[in-house]
C-alpha cells in the first residue's frame, strides 16, 4: 500500500496535509514505507485522528464492492 492510498483510506486530504504541514507529511511518508500500515496506525493512532480532523477528505472513499 502506498502512503497516498493510506491517507485516502483514513479520509485525510493528502494535498492539503502536504501543503500546510510538509515537515510532518514527509516524516510520516518516510516512516510509513518502513512498516506495515497497521503498525503505523497503532503508532500514530491519536495523531492520525487529529490530522483527519484538520485535513478531512471531502470525497467518498468507500471501498468498491
Amino acid at each position: 500500500m502506498e502512503f497516498e492510498e493510506y491517507l485516502r483510506l483514513k479520509k485525510i486530504d493528502q494535498e492539503t496535509f502536504n501543503q500546510v504541514d510538509p515537515g510532518r507529511y514527509a516524516e510520516w511518508k518516510e516512516l510509513f514505507v518502513t512498516m506495515h500500515p497497521d503498525s503505523f496506525t497503532a503508532q500514530k493512532k491519536f495523531l492520525v485522528n487529529e490530522i483527519r480532523r484538520r485535513y478531512h477528505l471531502k470525497e467518498d472513499v468507500s471501498k468498491p464492492q
